[in-house]
């Protein structure tokens, strides 16, 4: 494909909204609607002020955004100008932020109202040419209002397939986040996959960071003639209310929030008539919670296996979530058609099927390597092949069956505990609505297993109960050293269970 023949991910999106401009296209959080030539007048009235302040390809666009149908646009301008784009992650702190403005040689910081009170810690940190606002500010150029004087054209951006797209930094749960290099062509073709069960046409709700995969699934449906509604963060009462009010057809969860929608007092009631599908991902989930959303929802129930370094791997439709593997664990369904994945061991050797080893990845929608790091780059990315670190195995089907994290790998006397065996164990002890499990070290290295647990309302598991019933189940090495009773389990910005926030609260 050439770059003249290429019609870049932006422009593909807001060309289909031009086939039926009338058409609802974003709802946000106050009940604003926006139509779909709106938005995309919008959307070319701000790419227009960011071309003529100099910003194009080679550019690098900092979103510190929420989620606002603003932000989206800005995401959008940001492309259609030809420079590549980075979000800065809710819940970050400020230096790590800082770090990542720096390291992307940061043109512009887009700001919208949802961060106003981030952007003051940050601002002292950075010097970036182009600060701006999506609407007033105490701070920087609002870009709402400089737009407005442009006329909404349509860009011919000079895009190519292999320039980038954006730096997508990772939740840093170890450390110094990692920006990993996403290019336009993989996005481009995303848009034309099939997604059984998005609905006709597609009425999506982002209920979770636009930063995040919400961003791609409205993408998707506003490229397929939907509509997007926009909630500013996940709440289970008022997305069981949404989706009977806006005659929501999908929405994208991870684990503990689709056990929160599960668990809450409304859902018996809830319209959900509309819904054709419930995607979740981002963490492994437990099998007996996956029974009950299948049992409380219906077959609109679909797994999503994917990583930031190797992109969407497989995905589990709902009949396939009647496939099981070892442990009763419930598969994630088999590689996508264009996407190979073998089962490697420690040396890089390929094992046979039910042998568990690290899965490994290759397909043009693996990352193209991290921004500025060769020697990590090298590491994870082997001939083409991506090492995700987790470890799984593919049964004599075809079918894939994620164990865990290799770095979430606890070392015990005797062998090692994965931390998502253990918490699928835990959550079919009685009264136990949330787990995590999480490794912690004593003055001589030595490892232990420690339990966080959510009860059930109205419950209180007894901690020597648990342990009791860990060994019977798995063994003496998975019975944890210590079980703590918590009001919740903290998640990491990309929603997983915090387990470094969990190790320094409860450690010691």
């Amino acid at each position: 494909m050439h770059a003249n023949h290429f019609t870049d991910y932006a422009s593909a999106v807001l060309d289909a909204l031009s086939r039926d401009p009338g058409r609802p296209a974003l709802t946000d959080a106050d009940g604003r609607r926006l139509s779909a030539g709106q938005f995309r007048d919008d959307t070319y009235r701000m790419t227009a002020e960011l071309a003529a302040r100099g910003i194009g390809k080679g550019s690098t666009v900092c979103l510190l955004t929420g989620n606002t149908p603003e932000a989206l646009a800005a995401r959008y301008a940001a492309n259609l100008t030809g420079a590549r784009m980075v979000y800065l992650y809710d819940g970050m702190a400020p230096e790590t932020l800082a770090r990542i403005v720096e390291s992307v040689e940061t043109t512009a910081l887009v700001v919208d109202s949802t961060r106003y009170a981030d952007a003051a810690h940050l601002l002292p940190l950075i010097d970036v040419p182009h600060v701006l606002t999506l609407g007033t500010a105490g701070f920087g150029e609002d870009l709402l209002a400089l737009s407005a004087r442009h006329e909404a054209r349509r860009p011919e951006p000079d895009i190519g397939p292999e320039d980038d797209y954006c730096i997508r930094y990772t939740g840093g749960t170890t450390g110094v986040p990692k920006g990993i290099r996403w290019v336009h062509g993989p996005f481009r073709s995303v848009l034309d996959r099939p997604m059984p069960g998005m609905g006709e046409p597609p009425r999506y709700l982002a209920c979770t960071p636009l930063g995040h995969v919400a961003g791609l699934f409205s993408d998707w449906s506003l490229y397929h003639g939907g509509s997007v509604v926009i909630h500013r963060s996940f709440d289970a009462g008022n997305v069981l209310a949404t989706v009977g009010r806006e005659r929501i057809t999908h929405f994208w969860v991870v684990p503990p929030q689709l056990y929160q929608l599960i668990d809450h007092p409304d859902r018996t009631a809830a319209d959900l008539s509309s819904l054709r599908r419930i995607t979740y991902g981002g963490a492994s989930a437990s099998a007996t919670r996956l029974r009950e959303a299948l049992a409380a929802f219906g077959p609109v129930l679909y797994g999503g296996y994917g990583q930031s370094e190797a992109g969407m791997i497989a995905q589990c439709s709902p009949e396939e979530h009647a496939v099981t593997g070892h442990g009763g664990r419930i598969t994630a369904g088999k590689p996508a058609s264009d996407v190979e994945v073998v089962i490697r061991d420690e040396h890089g050797t390929p094992l046979p099927a039910g042998q568990e080893g690290e899965i490994t990845v290759r397909s043009e929608g693996v990352m193209r390597g991290y921004w500025k790091q060769p020697e990590l780059t090298a590491q994870v990315l082997k001939d083409g092949w991506v090492h995700t670190g987790d470890v799984g195995y593919l049964d004599n089907k075809g079918y894939l069956f994620v164990v865990d994290r290799i770095k979430d790998m606890i070392i015990v006397v005797g062998g090692h505990v994965y931390p998502a065996e253990l918490e699928e164990l835990l959550l079919t002890y009685p009264g136990v609505a949330a787990c995590a499990v999480f490794g912690v070290r004593d003055a001589d290295d030595n490892e232990y297993v420690h339990a966080a647990l959510v009860p059930a309302p109205g419950d209180r598991p007894d901690p020597d109960g648990v342990r009791e019933f860990v060994g019977e189940h798995r063994g003496r090495m998975y019975v944890p050293s210590a079980v703590h009773v918590v009001g919740d389990i903290p998640l990491t910005p990309m929603g997983k269970p915090d387990r470094k926030r969990l190790r320094e609260r409860y450690g010691a």
